[in-house]
């Protein structure tokens, strides 16, 4: 499979690493377009297998799936000139921008296909690291298109295909959601540092009780709140630091800033 994306800053970069980097896409069945040439450059920098171009045609011609990764206010503009040119026969139209829908795309395309194929994925930055959460919704796609594209953000982490209404809640939970999971470990560290700890000990020490806790509910399935009734016993410091966080918003906050993420 060949796959064309157009837009080479966090997340397309993101994106096209993580793809150089696994076995499923070889690096040079991959075209990465954008404006700027540093960022160009610091693609080829990673893999210079990978082609690149200025032009964003280069990443229509010859490729299988168009992964779309630009500013929501520039996705009119970029697309829009690339669509007389796609063969709507065999390649599909991905997505990744922050509130575009399949509904919008269709009617961008309706011009030049009845039923264009087209899907909106929503991963996060830890897809050059495989890690990623990724969101997928499609219009006029087969189950076998579907498992294809699937199958490229499935080399960056774990994908999840879901109804386009969610999507939001997806964007809030994994996209919008590493940075506030970045944001607790700064907390976190900053916590450790005042008590005495060196900042990057306490990093050391956050990373490490996360991973651990990912364990644990990963390799049990429990709901978090049997694994922190482990270790809240009568009287003990866990319960009085949890009670803690939570007249001071804790819970409250973390919902309201999902919340905020899914408002226009």
């Amino acid at each position: 499979m060949k796959v064309g994306i157009i837009g080479a800053g966090n997340m397309g970069g993101a994106i096209a690493r993580g793809l150089a980097a696994s076995n499923s896409v070889r690096s040079c069945d991959i075209t990465v377009c954008c404006p700027v040439q540093r960022e160009l450059d610091a693609i080829k920098a990673c893999d210079d297998e990978v082609n690149v171009s200025l032009n964003n045609e280069a990443a229509v011609n010859g490729t299988d799936v168009v992964i779309v990764v630009v500013k929501p206010w520039l996705l009119d503009a970029v697309l829009t000139p690339l669509l007389p040119i796609i063969d709507y026969s065999r390649q599909i139209i991905v997505t990744v921008v922050a509130g575009a829908n399949t509904e919008h795309l269709a009617e961008l395309a309706s011009p030049y296909s009845a039923t264009p194929v087209v899907m909106c994925a929503m991963p996060n930055t830890a897809a050059s690291v495989h890690e990623s959460m990724t969101f997928l919704c499609a219009r006029n796609a087969s189950q076998e298109q579907i498992d294809a594209v699937k199958g490229i953000f499935d080399n960056l982490g774990a994908t999840m295909v879901i109804e386009e209404r969610l999507m939001g809640a997806g964007m809030a939970l994994a996209s919008c959601g590493i940075a506030y999971a970045m944001r607790y470990v700064r907390a976190a560290m900053e916590g450790g540092v005042e008590m005495g700890m060196y900042p990057n000990d306490a990093k050391n020490i956050v990373l490490q009780t996360l991973k651990g806790a990912v364990a644990l509910l990963e390799s049990t399935g429990n709901h978090p709140e049997v694994e922190i009734d482990k270790v809240t016993t009568p009287g003990g410091v866990t319960i009085k630091g949890l009670n803690a966080m939570e007249a001071n918003g804790f819970t409250h906050a973390v919902i309201e800033g999902l919340k905020h993420s899914v408002k226009n």
